[in-house]
């Protein structure tokens, strides 16, 4: 299973369910390049692009066509923010 987090809210909620074990890719705006150079966790991957924000669709199916990719036949769970 691979975790793909779009906000930082959901970035730290994929974290927690992740633990060690599993692949957690971020959007660019879930954590700062700082940030996740800083954190150094070996189960982390940032794009260098958002995922958030208005037409997204096919960023995100870029960014899952990727994950695919590199973690082929693993069912792959994305974050769906709710409109605020």
């Amino acid at each position: 299973m691979i975790f793909l987090a779009i906000t930082s809210v959901g970035l730290a909620e994929a974290l927690v369910l992740a633990g060690n074990t599993h692949p957690v890719w971020c959007s660019a705006s879930a954590i700062t390049e700082s940030e996740f150079a800083s954190r150094r966790l070996p189960n982390l991957t940032r794009f260098a692009y958002t995922l958030a924000g208005g037409s997204t669709s096919s960023r995100i199916a870029d960014a899952l066509a990727t994950m695919e990719e590199h973690h082929p036949n693993e069912r792959i769970w994305v974050e769906t923010p709710t409109a605020a």
